[in-house]
């Protein structure tokens, strides 16, 4: 029996203390961007407040302390994933920005990259913007298709995966897919923003090569992400950006790049962001990554069981909530899904977001508008589920 104790945690997130309209707050849109802990504002205004430096370049003391929180905030994403070392920790802006490294730096010009039907724009356009032949795997009844995998990882240089879908929640058998890619001589990339926050992702028991996650979906600040690869191959990757810190000497007519992380990581960094990013990190590892996920599958039971009951509603993606994790995407029948989350937030604040959630492909293919997405996490309550499905079904009935 796991317990979370939520009431507790909310304490952290001053946000829910307030009220809009006499009404408390319901924040059910954490797949977009999570609300953040005190511990997490309180070590970002540390930065600016005590150690307002630059990190790496100062010798002077209050450059030292910046430099050391950055390299202890690097240790401690190290030991969040299970990565092997340190410097496979590359500190970027968000997901984006970590797949974008890869697809300019890792020589694709020409190769084959693999991904799914249900990926967000950031796993998609960069392989589509680039000179690359691009193909997808499209699911069976909402599972992972190894049969037309099997057939298309045939010449592939690159499997770029979301590992859990931010449209319904589901998640790839990752570690199955990456055996399989390896085993065909390509490389594996997933986009673990929707992951990361959930689940345990364990980087060296998956074997995977890259993975790239972001800080705002996670508890900890915006512009703040990770990319995460195997040192042998962070060492290869040509550079993306370059400038200050990336390299330890220049002439006119040369440069000498530095090694990874470094190489990777031009310019000054948002170091409250690193610092803060941490600091969310520690906080989730201290709550546990196994019952977050169980306190998210059990909400989402009592939603679906009830949402089940209304025929108008249509739920995307398996009708288990096992199998969504904390990702509710619904539909109300001949009711454009903007005005589904309109209508929800004027009548009692309950935030959730509307419309195709950056998987406009997946849509197109499925000739929907969108959809209304409600995605719960650590500070989402019994109570406030309750309150969601009322809600929903006095929707229902002034729409019919």
């Amino acid at each position: 029996m796991f317990s979370l104790n939520v009431e507790k945690i909310r304490e952290d997130f001053s946000i829910l203390n307030k009220t809009i309209n006499n009404k408390p707050i319901i924040y059910m849109d954490s797949a977009c961007v999570t609300l953040k802990p005190k511990q997490v504002v309180e070590k970002i205004n540390q930065y600016y407040n005590e150690f307002p430096a630059c990190a790496g370049r100062s010798t002077h003391k209050l450059g030292k302390k910046v430099t050391e929180e950055v390299e202890q905030s690097r240790k401690t994403i190290q030991k969040f994933i299970n990565a092997k070392k340190q410097e496979e920790i590359i500190f970027t802006r968000n997901t984006t920005e970590g797949i974008n490294l890869i697809a300019n730096s890792l020589g694709l010009e020409g190769k084959k990259v693999l991904g799914t039907s249900k990926e967000h724009n950031s796993n998609l356009l960069p392989w589509l913007n680039g000179n690359m032949k691009y193909d997808i795997v499209k699911d069976k009844d909402n599972d992972f298709n190894f049969e037309e995998f099997n057939e298309k990882i045939k010449n592939t240089k690159l499997v770029a995966m979301r590992h859990t879908s931010n449209l319904d929640g589901t998640t790839i058998p990752a570690k199955e897919i990456i055996k399989i890619a390896h085993e065909n001589q390509a490389l594996v990339l997933l986009d673990a923003a929707q992951s990361i926050p959930h689940k345990e992702v364990d980087v060296k028991k998956l074997d995977v090569d890259f993975l790239a996650f972001s800080g705002h979906k996670m508890l900890g600040p915006s512009g703040t992400g990770i990319l995460y690869g195997k040192y042998d191959l962070l060492e290869n990757l040509k550079t993306f950006m370059l400038g200050g810190e990336t390299v330890f000497d220049s002439n006119y007519d040369s440069f000498k790049l530095e090694k990874p992380p470094e190489k990777f990581e031009a310019g000054l960094q948002n170091y409250a962001g690193i610092i803060g990013l941490a600091e969310a990190a520690r906080y989730l590892t201290k709550i546990g990554k196994d019952k977050i996920e169980k306190h998210e599958i059990k909400l989402n039971n009592m939603i679906t069981e009830e949402l089940n009951k209304i025929p108008e509603i249509d739920i995307l993606g398996p009708n288990v909530p096992e199998s969504r994790s904390g990702i509710i995407s619904f539909n109300i029948k001949n009711t454009d899904p903007h005005n589904v989350a309109s209508m929800l937030d004027a009548s009692n604040n309950i935030m959730v977001r509307s419309g195709a959630h950056c998987v406009h492909s997946w849509f197109n293919a499925n000739k929907l508008k969108g959809s209304a997405r409600a995605s719960l996490y650590i500070y989402n309550t019994e109570e406030e589920a309750d309150i969601f499905v009322k809600a929903v079904k006095d929707l229902v009935k002034i729409v019919k």
